[in-house]
């Protein structure tokens, strides 16, 4: 019968249940400690601390080039963590933190491994990204074991790397952040250091004005060293460092090499001397030339050479578009030092002027600020001129010409009206009408050079036929050619040769 067999069913599955429930019940909690052991699997751990200390690569004094102030202020630090007594003796206690800023490239992490390895301190490393976890406490944690594990290989250094990612100031809003809380670990960390403690704490970071008072302020990263662009001189010593294992031809001068790179970093030159030995090899040469590193100067800089078909209406646009800009180069003076014109494509651009200029300049007067926005502008002036309408091919030089007139009128008061405050964009105080003339005086600048731009080009008018007509016959004219087409132009500006020169003032009569 149906409720027989029923019955039957339900006293065999109770039978089951109390024969077999420990064994059940013993196979589901296995099963849950198993979910429980891959969760923690997956969940992140306090990694131990980055320890860089490979002899192989070890980096010396002698590596470091261009950062002559920089290094001067770390080699007492080295002096100190070498001699420590010395200084004790004298009630000085080895300065807590270190803050390298600067440009990217420039060389920081370089100056805190050249730091250590002089020292003979244990050098640990990390990236203030591996501390900021969405894991409350992690970050923080991480930050202690970083510290006690520096503190008992004493002396070291902990180097931390594009600080900013974890010391940003904070915000003050109710809510509390794991960022936050990572910094105040940091924070409490560097003053809690005894002062026997011979740890150094050295940070990098690319944007200071980002960075939390609270880092900043005296006790804790006690010094703050700009680790700018080198100079002329310093661009050389970096090209001799990263040259020194290059078979190098005759005709190579780096002093050359170096005037010409004005404005690049340590690691844009280091760039430039491999993509040199890697052009060398291409063409299977045993020795890298002058030409193997002009070429990889305009790769560097312009980008990577492009095989763009243009028609020959475009060509035609892009040979005067180029010759304007070169034709002002050398009416402008020592201002647009050209050095080369082509209508060969390399990165974005369809074609380039270049300018190398001769010396570092850290001061630019308002006629020679206006001189560049000339020089700028003259590409689409000479499409005004000759074709009677622009094209789009201008849009990099009119984004540099507002950058420069922005700043002119905003940052360093060179406005006609305003000329002895700034108008910052960030100012919000300040009035509708103010706002206004900030805004005309800007487009005063640039619509005045461009048309001056305009007036040059149609007073050279056969000048800029000669230079088009032979860009495009030759595709690319250096300094030397274009100077002999040019040679019978005398420069329209002198503002850059007169810098700096002082006016003959009338002394007042004697009464």
């Amino acid at each position: 019968m149906p409720g027989v067999d029923l019955h039957s069913y339900m006293v065999m599955l109770r039978d089951f249940v109390v024969n077999w429930w420990p064994l059940l019940g013993l196979t589901f909690y296995c099963v849950l400690l198993y979910i429980f052991w891959r969760m923690l699997q997956l969940m992140p751990r306090v990694k131990p601390a980055t320890v860089m200390v490979d002899p192989r690569t070890a980096i010396e004094w002698a590596d470091i080039a261009g950062a002559d102030e920089a290094k001067a202020e770390l080699l007492e630090i080295v002096e100190f963590l070498r001699d420590p007594k010395r200084f004790e003796d004298l009630g000085a206690v080895v300065p807590k933190g270190v803050l390298l800023y600067g440009p990217p490239g420039t060389g920081k992490t370089l100056l805190a491994r050249a730091a250590a390895n002089e020292s003979g301190a244990k050098f640990y490393a990390q990236s203030a990204s591996a501390f900021v976890e969405m894991f409350a406490g992690l970050g923080a944690a991480r930050i202690r074991k970083l510290f006690d594990e520096a503190r008992k290989h004493a002396p070291a250094i902990i180097f931390i790397d594009e600080l900013d990612a974890v010391g940003a100031a904070r915000t003050g809003h109710g809510f509390n952040r794991e960022q936050d809380q990572t910094l105040n670990q940091l924070l409490v960390e560097l003053d809690g250091f005894s002062s026997g403690a011979q740890v150094v704490v050295m940070g990098a970071s690319n944007r200071l004005q980002d960075l939390d008072p609270a880092l900043l302020r005296p006790g804790r990263f006690d010094r703050q060293l700009l680790v700018a662009p080198p100079d002329r001189k310093g661009r050389e010593a970096i090209l001799h460092v990263h040259t020194r294992r290059k078979p190098l031809s005759n005709d190579v001068q780096l002093d050359l090499i170096a005037r010409q790179t004005s404005g690049l970093t340590g690691a844009d030159l280091a760039n430039i001397a491999n993509e040199a030995a890697i052009l060398a090899g291409r063409r299977g040469a045993k020795y890298v030339s002058a030409l193997d590193f002009d070429n990889a100067l305009e790769r560097v800089v312009a980008g990577l050479q492009q095989k763009k078909v243009l028609t020959d209406k475009e060509r035609r646009i892009l040979a005067y578009h180029e010759a304007g800009h070169a034709l002002m180069s050398h009416l402008m003076g020592e201002l647009g030092h050209l050095q080369k014109v082509t209508i060969v494509s390399r990165g974005t651009a369809l074609g380039y002027t270049l300018h190398l200029p001769n010396e570092d300049r850290y001061l630019e007067s308002k006629e020679e600020l206006i001189d560049m926005l000339k020089i700028a502008l003259a590409g689409r002036a000479a499409e005004q001129v000759v074709f009677g309408r622009v094209t789009n091919g201008a849009a990099s030089d009119l984004e540099k010409v507002t950058e420069i007139a922005r700043a002119m009128v905003f940052e360093w008061g060179m406005s006609d009206v305003v000329t002895s405050r700034t108008l910052r964009a960030d100012n919000y105080g300040l009035s509708e009408e103010t706002k206004r003339m900030r805004d005309n005086e800007q487009a005063h600048l640039t619509d005045g050079a461009y048309a001056e731009a305009v007036r040059l080009i149609e007073k050279h008018r056969k000048s800029l036929d000669r230079l088009s007509q032979a860009l495009l016959e030759k595709e690319t004219l250096m300094r030397e050619e274009v100077l002999l087409l040019l040679a019978d132009l005398e420069p329209e500006s002198r503002a850059s040769e007169t810098a700096g020169t002082p006016r003959v003032v009338p002394l007042p009569a004697e009464a």
